[in-house]
């Protein structure tokens, strides 16, 4: 080889160790902001959006009581969007996330749409007012059902489960754990479901 060639050789090999040094210092900084991202971010208010069905599905009929001890059921609720969540005071996610029901209630609650908070705590109606008491909540009715036949009438078979309803008392979605209600992600998307469905009607 003559020393022109191995000088450009070098150069070369000087050439794409520079180039190969350049992406390794983009990609490890890609990395790195990727890795703080998700070591900052808090999982537990990463938004969960729910899933829709396919088809609005049927619901068996269930019944529970208010703070005074009256029956309800859904029907109570027809003609509007009803987010439905099965909870308990000693469900420790279900005690996290009760705070954003009720803001997203304060938000978006009215003649179209409607949070319902159902326990399941067999204790009754004193532990719940105590929680809600505790953490102050103030837009979010007592529900109660101490059978606990509600989750097993709509499948809820971890809590919080929360369906949402639509106007005529199908279920339009579901979704199981927790999650953060009053973030803009959700707030959105409800309000693009409940746009699309006035659009529909």
């Amino acid at each position: 080889m003559t020393r022109k060639a191995i000088i450009v050789s070098l150069l070369i090999a000087v050439l794409v160790g520079v180039v190969l040094v350049g992406f390794s210092q983009i990609f490890n900084a890609e990395q790195d902001s990727f890795s703080v991202s998700i070591s900052n971010g808090d999982s537990a208010k990463q938004p969960s959006m729910m899933s829709l069905n396919e088809k609005p599905r049927s619901l068996k009929p269930i019944s529970f009581t208010d703070a005074e001890g009256s029956d309800l059921d859904l029907s109570h609720w027809r003609g509007k969007f009803v987010l439905l969540n099965i909870w308990a005071t000693w469900c420790a996610p279900c005690r996290e996330e009760m705070p954003t029901l009720d803001s997203l209630q304060q938000q978006l609650g009215g003649p179209d749409f409607e949070v319902v908070a159902l326990s399941i705590d067999r204790a009754g109606v004193g532990v719940i007012e105590k929680f809600f008491e505790e953490i102050g909540i103030k837009h979010l009715g007592i529900y109660v059902d101490q059978t606990t036949k509600v989750s097993t009438d709509l499948g809820a078979y971890g809590i919080p489960t929360t369906l949402l309803i639509s106007p005529e008392g199908l279920e339009l979605g579901r979704l199981a754990g927790p999650a953060v209600w009053d973030s803009p992600e959700m707030i959105s998307y409800l309000r693009a479901l409940f746009f699309q469905k006035a659009k529909e009607n």
